[in-house]
């Protein structure tokens, strides 16, 4: 059984190719630009881009499952190529934002909504991964952290339930190789809710760097991401920020489920990364 890793230069991706490659698994690796990739000695890699249909059928050539992003723009293509190919199963990193009642017009999760709709169609058996909020994602502090900047927060007590990208990949391990697993959605969650307010402060004891946090106004944010973030999904994020203002996030427990055992918390990541918010 040969398993296709798109995105491998990804977290989870890259992650995933060493579960599967250490597992005994055959396993390529596919991304758009596949020279360089930091890869396990013996695996393979290939272009497989997919904004790019040119690059599928040499990629999927004798594949029989895939784990794949949620890149709509190619889908049709994509899928009808894998299907020409043989494969049988697609395991999907969507997101837990396709929940939305209005996923397919919501700024965030139409992407992977439309991605979802078109597997579900297909005669191919379906997983979809539906994780929340990445622990990774915390890195979006790390330069204000190191400078000994305040982080500034538009809604400091919007709980989620970050999950540790690692945990992520086992997910994706587990239902690429158990066929019981497969055919179903899992809304993957970290162990615990925590305000954006407390993770700055598990970040802070993690590195030992003496953090401030400071309430801006959506405008004031939405201008300072104004560089690398579209406004349509700046918005999206505050007013989820704003509706959970307050609130404790959704703690599922399918992360246990498909690895085995407890999710990693927050405070063990933070442990691990704590030299990117070190100054």
């Amino acid at each position: 059984m040969l398993t296709l890793v798109t995105g491998s230069r990804g977290r989870v991706g890259s992650a995933l190719v060493s579960l599967l490659h250490a597992g005994g698994h055959a396993v390529r690796a596919g991304s758009r630009n596949p020279d360089g990739l930091d890869l396990p000695a013996g695996i393979p890699s290939v272009a497989c881009d997919l904004g790019d249909p040119s690059t599928f059928p040499a990629a999927l050539k004798g594949v029989d499952s895939v784990f794949l992003y949620a890149e709509p723009s190619h889908i049709t293509e994509f899928l009808a190529a894998a299907q020409t190919a043989g494969v049988a199963h697609i395991a999907l990193l969507s997101s837990s934002w396709v929940l939305d009642p209005d996923a397919g017009s919501h700024p965030i999760a139409a992407s992977p909504h439309a991605v979802e709709q078109a597997l579900t169609a297909s005669p191919l058996t379906a997983t979809l991964l539906r994780p929340g909020t990445f622990a990774g994602n915390a890195h979006q502090w790390s330069e204000a952290i190191r400078s000994g900047r305040p982080v500034e927060l538009p809604y400091p007590n919007s709980g989620t339930s970050p999950i540790d990208e690692a945990d992520i990949a086992e997910a994706a391990l587990a239902v690429l190789t158990d066929a019981r697993l497969q055919g179903s959605a899992y809304h993957l969650t970290g162990p615990e809710s925590l305000t954006a307010a407390e993770q700055v402060e598990i970040l802070a004891a993690a590195s030992g760097s003496p953090v401030t946090v400071r309430t801006v106004t959506r405008a004031d944010w939405k201008a300072a991401v104004s560089p690398y973030m579209p406004e349509e999904i700046a918005e999206g994020l505050l007013d989820y920020w704003a509706a959970t203002d307050g609130s404790a996030a959704e703690v599922t427990g399918e992360t246990e489920k498909l690895t085995g055992r407890p999710a990693r918390t927050f405070t063990a990541w933070a442990a691990g990364h704590a030299a990117a918010f070190r100054a």
